[in-house]
């Protein structure tokens, strides 16, 4: 029996068995990211190439060449989807602190605490949400016999997360020290707390200038457009020869260039 009466879980035979889940590799919020999400991020990919082919080459064909332009746009619309799925995870996994947090105030062992934590935010969050993916395979584990020092250091190997680590690496040395698992919690709420807050007033700064970017990102193409529509005579001379396509080439790299300079300036990580 555990302190407080509570009757620790158990069952299956020992072993350091691991999840397949903890064999992914690559980008850890790319997973989370919808099948929907990946569609959406295709489709205006290939809506932006097409874009940049007509008005750059007056030719769809170009879309041929210009193929790692579409990987390029494709590939920094899943960074920033990834972005989002951290910063939700982020807010789950404090979540998920707090609830273990208050299952061990209330006397339940680590062990069971994230049982409980489990079983509480299953009444906020979906089955498909990372946290509680994540809290299904760490209950998987410790029905397993696991060692729960084991099971939070994987856990903190599978989240592409600092805060995630900390934790995991904080709470291990506390449990095989005998250290306040409580206080080292609320510690780490409160650092999490204060982290979120200091990024949510960064982004309130950055907000206006990530508007002035994304105008200011349309302005070349807009400039392109209206030269084409009210000029077509002077723009005629760009279009269909070695020297325009290699003077809209150029144009098309200094814009690239400028843009990732953009979305590099933009993004403040804290």
């Amino acid at each position: 029996m555990d302190r407080g009466g509570k009757e620790k879980r158990g069952g299956f035979k020992p072993g350091r068995q691991k999840d397949r889940h903890t064999h992914k590799k690559g980008n850890g919020w790319q997973q989370d990211i919808t099948g929907r999400e990946h569609l959406w991020n295709v489709l205006g990919a290939t809506g932006l190439t097409s874009i940049t082919a007509w008005l750059y080459y007056r030719s769809f064909w170009m879309m041929i060449p210009l193929l790692p332009v579409l990987l390029w746009h494709l590939h920094m619309m899943e960074e920033e989807s990834a972005r989002k799925k951290e910063a939700e995870f982020q807010l789950q996994f404090k979540e998920a602190v707090l609830s273990v947090s208050a299952a061990l105030n209330t006397g339940y062992s680590v062990e069971n605490a994230f049982y409980e934590a489990q079983k509480e935010l299953v009444r906020i969050y979906p089955e498909e949400r990372r946290i509680m993916k994540e809290l299904k395979i760490i209950t998987r584990q410790l029905r397993m016999n696991v060692p729960m020092e084991q099971v939070l250091e994987e856990f903190g190997q599978r989240a592409a997360n600092g805060d995630v680590r900390n934790f995991a690496a904080v709470f291990v040395a506390a449990k095989k020290s005998g250290g306040n698992m409580i206080a080292i919690i609320q510690d780490t709420v409160r650092q999490m707390g204060d982290k979120i807050d200091v990024k949510r007033e960064i982004d309130t700064i950055l907000a206006a200038k990530r508007y002035e970017f994304r105008v200011m990102s349309a302005v070349p193409y807009a400039i392109i457009g209206y030269m084409s529509l009210s000029f077509p005579e002077f723009m005629d001379s760009l279009y269909g020869n070695a020297l325009g396509i290699g003077v809209m080439t150029v144009c098309l790299i200094i814009y690239m260039g400028a843009y990732y300079l953009g979305i590099r300036m933009i993004r403040i990580e804290v």
